[in-house]
């Protein structure tokens, strides 16, 4: 089992003799365990479009209240699993927060076999996925501690947008399971569910082909990963961030990239099925475009500066959103996705850069904790913006109408950004 006993990675000489080996093995092993918890956060955007088709009876509210819960309580356990990583160390909780996942695998996989299963027992399976929410909150402030500054962008880009893309992944993925029996046995039977059209699928291995990687990922993490001595911090300790102005302008900042990025992902198979149902197949690519962006945005900001990436991030965020917006209405769907995949595609960069800034704004000890403290802000969005898509689909007639909303939040972060970061005369002038 590894173990380290002192770490300078701002140590020229450490970090090239002893450091950088270290730091990339618990990055090997961070990706695919952040991975599989977005997994099953996002599990839900593809399941809920699926259950009226094989027995249930759900409104349009119920479903996307199915795929926005686990951002609700996801973002919420980001707050505590924040402050976890100070008090109990990086190695120890990532086995426990990867092994718990395993519940809301199983317990999908069973309930929708049965189209009587009760919608409250539906929602607190949403509620469970949220554990996989919380995992970014832990895994991204612990890799930032096992890297320099001046790499600290890459890595949060390469941990932060691998692990992302699992909501690609099960996006593209579950449609691919569900056509055969494989795992059908775990519910004590071969029996899968009949489509109005009469073809068969078996929607509970959208959640049971992920219990053996769980496994894998939790038992890796227990030998595999490394807690940093001398980083645990009491919660009274970590609190201190909630007192520091920058932190709530960073938040800020984050919520309108990340944000947007996680909370379209959520509601984007529910989008094009309400608008362009013939191409609900091509909903992952938004989510994968994303998270594939991120670490192209945290190499950029190491090399260019976050703060001005930022900048432009938010100006093609709001480019994209008024193209979406015009498309819908144009009812051409090349143009509606091509602009939603550059509104994905910004919001990944612009992920990465806002998160390149915090090392530059706090020091170390702060950095950690901030990084998981906007960034459980920022996960509301995965509850907020499906929730906004089903409030206007039913206020306003067409769910695009709230994309106005989201316009005026990038415009109104693009002025604090460059008030306090990009100015000449910026409170802390970053590049």
């Amino acid at each position: 089992m590894p173990r380290i006993t002192t770490w300078e990675p701002e140590n020229p000489v450490f970090w090239e003799a002893e450091g950088k080996k270290h730091a990339r093995r618990n990055l090997m092993i961070s990706v695919p365990a952040l991975m599989l918890a977005f997994i099953i956060w996002q599990i839900w955007s593809v399941v809920a479009i699926r259950l009226n088709d094989i027995g249930f009876s759900l409104t349009p509210s119920q479903l996307f209240t199915l795929a926005a819960l686990p951002g609700l309580v996801g973002a919420t356990l980001r707050f505590v699993y924040t402050f976890a990583l100070g008090v109990f160390g990086g190695r120890n909780w990532t086995v426990f927060s990867t092994g718990i996942l395993i519940l809301p695998a199983l317990g999908i996989g069973f309930a929708v076999q049965n189209p009587e299963t009760p919608y409250w027992v539906l929602m607190l399976l949403a509620a469970l996925c949220g554990l996989g929410g919380g995992n970014f909150c832990s895994s991204t402030p612990n890799i930032s501690l096992f890297y320099p500054k001046k790499e600290k962008g890459a890595a949060l880009g390469i941990n932060g947008g691998l692990g992302n893309m699992g909501v690609s992944v099960v996006q593209f993925v579950t449609p691919l399971v569900i056509t055969t029996g494989t795992f059908a046995f775990i519910g004590g039977g071969s029996g899968g569910q009949v489509l109005p059209d009469g073809s068969q699928v078996w929607l509970q291995n959208a959640a049971f082909v992920w219990v053996i990687p769980i496994v894998i990922m939790t038992v890796l993490a227990w030998f595999g990963m490394d807690n940093i001595p001398g980083a645990k911090q009491s919660v009274a300790e970590q609190l201190v961030i909630v007192k520091r102005k920058h932190t709530w302008i960073m938040t800020v900042l984050y919520v309108a990239t990340f944000g947007s990025f996680i909370g379209y992902s959520a509601a984007f198979p529910l989008l094009l099925k309400s608008l362009f149902p013939q191409y609900i197949g091509l909903a992952f690519l938004g989510a994968f475009l994303a998270a594939a962006s991120r670490p192209v945005g945290g190499w950029i900001s190491d090399k260019y500066g976050g703060a001005l990436v930022t900048s432009i991030t938010l100006v093609v965020m709001s480019l994209g959103a008024l193209a979406v917006i015009y498309f819908t209405h144009q009812v051409n769907f090349a143009g509606f996705l091509l602009s939603f995949l550059v509104l994905f595609i910004a919001a990944g960069m612009g992920s990465a850069s806002t998160f390149q800034m915090i090392p530059f704004i706090f020091p170390a000890k702060e950095a950690a904790p901030v990084l998981g403290f906007t960034a459980a802000f920022a996960a509301y969005g995965s509850f907020l913006i499906p929730k906004l898509f089903g409030w206007s689909t039913g206020a306003l007639g067409s769910p695009i109408n709230a994309i106005y909303f989201f316009i005026a939040f990038y415009l109104v972060s693009l002025v604090i950004n460059w008030f306090y970061y990009r100015r000449n005369n910026a409170e802390i002038k970053l590049r």
